[in-house]
């Protein structure tokens, strides 16, 4: 558990943390501060949230989606990881799973606490694996909460690594397939403020070993829960696993299934045979 809390007056430069997260570590033993940091009162900015329904694909309403409320957090993500006391930088780092938790629907009105934490580091077999565990609160009431699991590659951290298998991907017919433009990492970077260069610029992208730019898996996250907004419940948990970037531009297909109270779906290639997303949403009571 974090030994103490820092509350900032306002959420952070996204512009000057990014540019502490760009700074390498010369020390390879993947270390996070105990820290939480926290900003109280965060009004949210309608006009904003507008914009992101629109490049997202969701519908604009007086509630928000979850994923808007990750985006709230993750200036806190790299405030955290752009800490003297981390190892970890984020600007280096992939995100390989979200995990999120709806506890009740949320106005765009209310004012919010938002906390972020860095948590279990952990050994994977490429580096060393950091949770980003946030928490989001109205008044004394949490509303959502949510976990963003991130690799270090080349960093170690104490103990024996998983094998890291994956759950065996069968091939599907797409339900629908969206062309996604290059713009779109532009349009994702201008509405949640992620200002990671590998999104935007071929060059960046390719120092990170893509031929072209990857849109934004938090985008692809966005844009699959758009597609199930219809049957989403008043309070639900999803989770993803992002499994293969998304060169831009491109055309994916997606695919969802519906049993017993459980809402699988997956974002592939526009062919169906390869997934890029793998989500999971739950009701929860």
């Amino acid at each position: 558990m974090p030994a103490d809390t820092i509350v900032l007056e306002s959420m952070p430069s996204m512009g000057g943390a990014a540019a502490r997260s760009l700074v390498p570590s010369r020390d390879k033993r993947a270390r996070v501060p105990s820290s939480t940091f926290e900003v109280r009162d965060l009004v949210q900015e309608t006009a904003r949230l507008a914009d992101y329904a629109r490049v997202c694909g969701f519908t604009l309403r007086d509630t928000v989606p979850a994923t808007w409320l990750h985006v709230l957090a993750f200036p806190l993500h790299i405030q955290a990881l752009g800490s003297q006391d981390s190892t970890i930088r984020l600007m280096g780092a992939v995100h390989v799973a979200n995990r999120m938790t709806m506890l009740r629907p949320v106005s765009v009105s209310e004012r919010l606490t938002i906390g972020v934490r860095a948590d279990n580091v952990r050994p994977h077999r490429r580096g060393a694996l950091v949770d980003l565990v946030a928490d989001i609160r109205s008044g004394d009431e949490t509303v959502w909460d949510g976990v963003s699991t991130y690799l270090a590659s080349g960093m170690t951290a104490p103990g024996d690594a998983p094998d890291g298998s994956h759950e065996p991907f069968e091939a599907v017919t797409p339900h629908a397939r969206w062309r996604v433009p290059a713009r779109t990492a532009k349009d994702y970077r201008r509405v949640s403020g992620d200002p990671n260069p590998i999104h935007t610029n071929r060059l960046a992208a390719k120092a990170f070993g893509f031929p072209r730019p990857i849109v934004h898996g938090m985008w692809t996250h966005a844009r699959a829960l758009a597609a199930l907004e219809g049957s989403l419940g008043s309070s639900y948990s999803v989770g993803v696993d992002f499994v293969k970037p998304v060169l831009l531009p491109g055309t994916i297909g997606f695919s969802s299934s519906h049993e017993d109270g459980v809402t699988t779906a997956d974002v592939t290639t526009k062919d169906g045979t390869k997934p890029h997303l793998r989500m999971r949403v739950e009701a929860v009571s």
